[in-house]
């Protein structure tokens, strides 16, 4: 597996633990952000012996879109626009390097994709998009798809850097306090839909 993750070791172990936890629900798997798909693989790795989950991958493959204002930050002066640029062949690559089944790959911005881009069942999310617009547009499209008990990771959420994330988080929360649950592991927020 791979060596060097976009979302640091302890993390990804704490995110996987995450997705164990709904590998007996209904519904798919999505990850939106998935840039050259190292954390893609290892989400699939853990569906290996779940064959009636589908792993769904979202990216523009263009890079970070352009920042917002709620994305503003004094710490954040290295997430530019068109960098983590990535292509879906890079990840087709490393699913076929582990011998992983094929995701679902869907290449474009979050905010134009439509409703028929999802499974209509969705047991597990995570959401890397960095930015306030992403985080705010892959929950809008996640969120009714969320089965009970399923959960929705959303990373960077206590991250200086990226303060957008946490916004569009707790904007979410603000609306949906009643349906969903929230804990912090580590700097992701887990929302669990009750």
């Amino acid at each position: 597996m791979p060596k060097e993750l976009q979302i640091p070791n302890r993390e990804t172990e704490l995110l996987l633990a995450e997705l164990r936890k709904t590998l007996d629900l209904p519904g798919d798997v999505v990850e939106f952000g998935c840039y050259e798909g190292d954390t893609s693989i290892l989400l699939a790795g853990e569906l290996r012996d779940t064959p009636d989950k589908w792993l769904y991958l979202y990216d523009s493959f263009e890079g970070l879109p352009a920042k917002t204002a709620e994305d503003n930050s004094g710490d954040g002066w290295r997430f530019k626009e068109g960098e983590l640029k990535a292509s879906p062949e890079t990840v087709q690559h490393k699913f076929k390097k582990y011998a992983l089944p094929d995701p679902v790959i869907v290449k474009g911005w979050f905010n134009e994709l439509s409703d028929s881009d999802l499974p209509s069942q969705i047991s597990f999310a995570l959401l890397d998009g960095d930015f306030y617009e992403s985080i705010k547009s892959s929950l809008a499209l996640v969120a009714p798809r969320i089965t009970t008990g399923g959960i929705i990771t959303i990373h960077d959420y206590r991250n200086a850097e990226l303060p957008g994330s946490a916004k569009a988080v707790n904007e979410f929360l603000a609306d949906h306090a009643d349906e969903y649950s929230l804990h912090i592991v580590a700097t992701m927020a887990v929302l669990e839909k009750l």
